[in-house]
């Protein structure tokens, strides 16, 4: 008698991302509203900051939201993508995760896939975020939009690798999850200049910014918000967010292929 060897084999990369993306997309569709949910944070900061820096522009509305608005674009990626690992950590509490690592998938495609859907509620919230700012005065340059959203992707790609990466080393003690991300979250934000310039701030203050990816992302999102494609700005922030993907993407396809 013949045996028939059903052992099932990986697919292709493409194809499991692909399959692993779908996977991941599918309560978006099912739950928009958490994409909306999601936007209060930045937006508080948007109602009720804002009016603070038209203060000390002295009124000047329109050219505050030109500066404002594109920090808190950056601020929807942060936030956004910082977070995504705690979805890791609940499939993981449930065994979920572990069934997803005995499929015929790949490892590499487990991570890229769930990354790259990271840029859906990334460019949903992000777009929102300006049509709300549109009202008060901020003005759309369509090009600029389009290409700091593209840029934010591929930083928000990165860094929910990260994300992923850090709930999995984490899988155990979640606590420490929060620990982790509670404690670089702030520091990262605050000093990127995307709430408040550094220029006047200390000497400290100003070299920590110049170590701070999120900081040259910011610049290039301003210059690229104003429609100024050739502010050396916007290459700084391309190289922030390829790096960070690159660094993320990496550090994320590894600890999944260790996970077990």
């Amino acid at each position: 008698m013949t045996t028939t060897d059903t052992t099932a084999r990986p697919t292709g990369f493409v194809r499991d991302t692909a399959a692993v993306y779908v996977r991941e997309t599918r309560p978006l569709v099912r739950d928009p509203f958490s994409v909306i949910f999601s936007l209060v944070q930045p937006l508080v900061f948007l109602g009720l900051f804002g009016p603070l820096l038209v203060g000390a522009s002295g009124g000047d509305v329109a050219g505050t939201l030109q500066w404002f608005v594109p920090g808190i674009l950056v601020m929807v990626a942060l936030f956004g993508t910082a977070s995504t690992g705690a979805n890791l950590l609940f499939e993981m509490q449930t065994g979920s995760h572990e069934r997803t690592l005995v499929a015929p998938l790949s490892r590499s495609a487990l991570l890229v896939g769930r990354a790259l859907k990271e840029v859906v509620p990334l460019v949903i919230q992000g777009t929102i975020v300006v049509l709300v700012a549109v009202p008060f005065g901020f003005s759309i340059d369509v090009p600029g939009l389009i290409a700091g959203l593209g840029v934010l992707a591929i930083f928000g790609i990165g860094f929910g690798a990260l994300s992923y990466a850090l709930a999995l080393a984490c899988r155990n003690r979640d606590w420490m999850f929060w620990m982790v991300h509670q404690t670089l979250l702030f520091p990262l934000m605050i000093l990127s200049g995307m709430l408040l310039p550094l220029e006047d701030g200390p000497a400290w203050m100003q070299v920590a910014a110049a170590v701070n990816p999120l900081s040259y992302l910011v610049d290039a999102e301003r210059a690229l918000l104003a429609g100024d494609f050739t502010d050396p700005n916007v290459l700084g922030g391309l190289i922030a967010a390829v790096a960070t993907c690159a660094i993320g993407v990496f550090v994320g396809v590894r600890s999944m292929r260790k996970a077990r």
